[in-house]
């Protein structure tokens, strides 16, 4: 009940708030998001455009508004979903959750909730979480400090000379990589059709697994919603339904769901998958590169519920432990980076040319950029999480958020990815209490994991990829995580992977 009404009560804050425009605030923004700002503005019948605070409509605000007063005002309305007071506010919320989650490991016989929940992951205790959170917390810290200094002197350059804050991060950062990498997001959104990219990833499925895709016309609960029928082989294997825009009535975020479970028992039941993101619809709907990786990254879960082959529902499909279920769909992200993928359909929504090969290598060369503010967002959100639950359950859950920034440094100009009050990893329902850190345990695994493909000298090894399906992502939760990924790769990885990926390893 607690984390529903949780979730009931961001959700709200999320639909409520909106913040108008006039034509005069729409300078200096691209198309892409003026198109979106009106669209918005249209589905809320005001006279104008707004910007609301779905992600993929308020992310971009703030990266590309010129206008520092009206990025300031929508950054405070996005940090401070569920902390508003009245009725939706979520702050004793998370505080009876937390003491609920201590008194449950408590009666179980656990010192702390976090041992108890770590019990059955890969990680098995609360120590070998926060050790790999600070090894990688120290490198990213020290990046995110240096690009501040970049990003301040940009800022005084522009005649302000008040300290960077987290409102005039994106904005900054979004004008340096335009100009160190020739890369702007106005640039390559052209390129990124939400349709194509679907079919990009249903044709990596293809060449790795043999996946097919037949488009269903059939009824859904939602007109945005699709469906496709998955067979290899002219055998059904799954009905695949993707939910890819923003509503009002929908919560922030993306995520992967099973209307139905594989399972043997009983007779060969095959699942019915969905992925459900909040993309911003257009003629044609276009995507950010960031938009791109998430689709391939649900894309991924899903794949690791349709290729399921295992005898028991409850542990088909992503009922994996934590820390191992965001294997599958991280490394699905990579062959989003493949360039023969990015060539064949990365095409211009209006002249259908391919990307050109010279904005294709700049983008690949700036997959580390900003990778400090972007680790301390997500690892501080960990850190956060893993302290409320390794501890006695506090009694104020923000001044131990506050206690534990302190302590790590966190730097002035960055925010939680996930301050508590919105929080819904661990608060909507206690699948990632405790957890949140496993994106980045699967991150270690999954840098490792691309890397056997590299050695095999194709992103599309026939074998490689028969030795991921078999020992991965047809297997569930039949075996113990380390067992199955050794079986895969032939040993357990180390975390300098995972540095490399992120551009970490030499500020380390």
């Amino acid at each position: 009940v607690l984390g529903t009404q949780f979730t009931q009560n961001l959700l709200a804050d999320e639909r409520d708030w909106f913040m108008d425009l006039t034509e005069d605030d729409l300078a200096g923004l691209p198309d892409f998001v003026i198109d979106a700002a009106r669209a918005a503005g249209a589905e809320r019948n005001r006279p104008g455009p707004v910007v609301t605070l779905s992600r993929s409509l308020i992310v971009p605000f703030l990266q590309f508004s010129p206008r520092r007063d009206l990025r300031k005002k929508a950054f405070a309305a996005w940090t401070a979903r569920g902390a508003n007071g009245g009725e939706t506010d979520n702050r004793e919320i998370a505080a009876e959750t937390l003491a609920l989650r201590q008194e449950r490991a408590s009666i179980l016989g656990y010192n702390s909730f976090a041992d108890f929940k770590l019990e059955t992951e890969m990680a098995k205790t609360p120590r070998a979480v926060q050790d790999l959170l600070m090894r990688v917390w120290e490198p990213a810290k020290r990046q995110a400090d240096a690009d501040s200094k970049v990003l301040q002197a940009m800022m005084a350059e522009d005649g302000i000379n008040d300290d960077l804050a987290p409102y005039d991060w994106r904005y900054y950062s979004e004008k340096r990589r335009k100009a160190e990498h020739d890369l702007d997001e106005a640039e390559l959104k052209p390129y990124f059709q939400l349709d194509r990219m679907i079919e990009a990833a249903f044709d990596a499925a293809n060449r790795l697994f043999g996946l097919e895709f037949r488009a269903l016309d059939i009824p859904l609960y939602h007109s945005d919603a699709r469906a496709w029928e998955v067979t290899r082989n002219g055998e059904h294997l799954a009905v695949f339904i993707g939910d890819y825009f923003a509503r009002s009535s929908k919560r922030s975020g993306a995520w992967c769901s099973a209307m139905r479970s594989q399972k043997k028992l009983g007779g060969n039941t095959r699942p019915v998958v969905l992925n459900i993101c909040n993309f911003t619809k257009g003629d044609p709907a276009l995507l950010s590169y960031d938009d791109a990786r998430t689709l391939f990254h649900e894309f991924g879960h899903a794949l690791h519920q349709m290729l399921s082959d295992v005898s028991y529902g409850y542990i088909s499909g992503t009922s994996v432990a934590r820390d191992f279920v965001e294997l599958p769909s991280q490394l699905y992200e990579h062959w989003l980076e493949v360039p023969e993928v990015l060539q064949k359909f990365a095409t211009h929504a209006e002249t259908g040319e391919p990307i050109p090969s010279a904005l294709l290598d700049r983008l690949l060369a700036a997959q580390t950029y900003d990778m400090g503010f972007a680790t301390v967002e997500y690892v501080a959100s960990a850190l956060v999480d893993l302290a409320f639950h390794k501890e006695d359950a506090p009694e104020d859950p923000m001044a131990k958020q506050a206690e534990v920034l302190t302590n790590i440094g966190m730097p002035a100009a960055i925010t939680m990815r996930h301050a508590t009050p919105h929080f819904a990893h661990v608060f909507a329902g206690d699948g990632y209490s405790s957890g949140y850190y496993s994106y980045m345990w699967s991150e270690v695994m999954d840098a490792d994991a691309f890397e056997a493909f590299r050695e095999a000298g194709d992103p599309f090894d026939a074998e490689t990829a028969k030795k991921l399906e078999t020992h991965i992502l047809s297997a569930g939760g039949s075996k113990e995580a380390d067992v199955l990924y050794t079986a895969f790769r032939g040993r357990m990885p180390g975390v300098d992977a995972l540095l490399k990926g992120r551009g970490l390893l030499d500020v380390a």
